[in-house]
């Protein structure tokens, strides 16, 4: 069986039978479990997960060695002597220490998109993958499903606001979102370092954090004092202008913030002209 979620986001347990594009030549029954080669199995291209404990993987073969394979796997064919993984990965890398030939499996007619989504709802309702991993989950649904950030943390049971701060964390360079993933810095010392602008100072943060073991009250210091000596772009002065002017350029500026907040990444900016005050703002497009 499919996790329950999985009906959140559109996904059956069965194929539409009208649907001539989710029929292979062979009809399977989708409660059916068929032994299928190891070897002819491959990792689902489309796992969330970028780190396989070998000592867990390990536990795991000891296990399924002692008990037998208590749950199938769930793959998909992709050609008449290969399948590709939909759920179940960490049993199948566990089943090929123990060198057995064949693997218990249900087979299930599912597209890319299905694949896809199965893999990462899996995996975030197991709660093992690092926060990388989760808010890299998050952006591939938002993404396959169209969906807002409301909604997708409607369809997984949490908070909007822990969604958008999870996902604000892929703003984050490479080597710092490798540093969360290595358990070399927690998700707090990254989300502190959201708000060192430049690229470089944050890199030098980041060695400095590893090095000296800082913690994360020690970096938010840190972080303190490099913006502090960091020059600030000021905003026009509101000279001359009236209550109600003034009450508005502040509701606009503080309305930027709280969608900044959310993890959108607006770009800004404030002109002060001889006759108008000016707000450009860009909004990055959704990626295709």
């Amino acid at each position: 069986m499919l996790h329950p979620f999985s009906r959140l986001f559109g996904l059956g347990d069965k194929s539409d039978p009208n649907n001539s594009e989710n029929q292979n030549e062979e009809e399977y029954n989708p409660d059916e479990i068929m032994q299928v080669p190891v070897g002819s199995i491959q990792p689902n291209r489309y796992q969330p997960r970028a780190i396989f404990n070998d000592e867990k993987i390990s536990e795991l073969a000891q296990t399924l060695h002692t008990h037998g394979m208590i749950q199938p796997i769930v793959l998909r064919r992709l050609n008449e002597e290969q399948f590709e993984i939909i759920a179940g990965e960490r049993r199948w890398r566990a089943v090929q220490t123990l060198e057995w030939e064949t693997i218990p499996a249900i087979i299930r007619d599912m597209d890319d998109t299905q694949t896809a989504s199965v893999a990462l709802i899996e995996n975030l309702q197991r709660e093992e993958l690092t926060v990388i991993e989760e808010a890299r989950a998050y952006a591939r649904l938002l993404e396959i499903h169209e969906l807002t950030q409301e909604a997708l943390a409607q369809r997984l049971g949490k908070n909007q606001s822990t969604v958008a701060n999870k996902l604000r964390l892929l703003k984050l360079p490479q080597s710092v979102q490798q540093a969360v993933m290595n358990k070399e810095i927690t998700e707090r010392h990254a989300r502190a370092l959201i708000a060192v602008k430049d690229e470089e100072k944050q890199s030098k943060l980041l060695q400095e954090i590893i090095e000296k073991q800082l913690n994360v009250k020690q970096t938010e210091d840190r972080i303190s004092k490099i913006n502090d000596d960091t020059p600030k772009k000021k905003k026009p002065k509101l000279k001359g202008v009236n209550k109600d002017m003034r009450i508005a350029m502040n509701t606009i500026r503080q309305s930027l913030d709280m969608v900044t907040d959310t993890g959108v990444d607006l770009e800004t900016n404030e002109e002060d002209h001889e006759d108008y005050y000016q707000f450009t703002i860009k909004i990055p497009k959704k990626k295709s």
